[in-house]
């Protein structure tokens, strides 16, 4: 499951109790959203499990969706996404373009 508020979060067939984890993740995002939302290249912003070296882990995690990842010397200050807000991890994924389908 990608996201869940609620006490159980399923993962990969098991169950994993996440509850404080996910509710301290919901108020990161929920106070932060419109700001990462303004930097250049967001597209949107989620909660989910983090990723290292191409691997799901069982850390919850704000996901910074972004069209195309750039290197920070690209990126202007005020569009760098810092890599933990308030004691939360980012994790910054390349999803490309979203559009509405209609």
């Amino acid at each position: 499951m990608w996201y869940n508020y609620g006490v159980r979060v399923h993962r990969r067939g098991e169950q994993v109790t996440a509850e404080k984890s996910m509710a301290e993740v919901k108020a990161v995002k929920d106070k932060y959203q419109a700001e990462l939302l303004k930097k250049a290249n967001v597209v949107g912003v989620a909660i989910g499990y983090r990723e290292k070296a191409g691997q799901m882990t069982d850390q919850v995690a704000l996901t910074v969706m972004v069209k195309k990842k750039v290197p920070l010397s690209q990126l202007d200050a005020k569009d760098v996404i810092p890599p933990e807000i308030e004691g939360v991890m980012i994790d910054v994924k390349e999803v490309g373009e979203i559009r509405a389908l209609t």
